[in-house]
């Protein structure tokens, strides 16, 4: 019997660390929480800029 034959293409595919992976995220989730931590950060820093120059003038 081949692997085509016993394929079953809804059973979730094996890895070789079959273990749960707790406290693991994704390194794309990763990165893209700093990203928008980074870009939130700059955005907010922008608009305290924004109102404290408006409010002196």
């Amino acid at each position: 019997m081949s692997d085509s034959e016993t394929f079953d293409p809804l059973t979730p595919a094996r890895s070789r660390n079959d273990g749960p992976q707790e406290g693991k995220f994704p390194r794309g989730v990763v990165i893209r929480l700093i990203a928008y931590l980074v870009a939130g950060h700059v955005f907010a820093a922008f608009l305290y800029l924004l109102f404290a120059v408006a409010g002196k003038g």
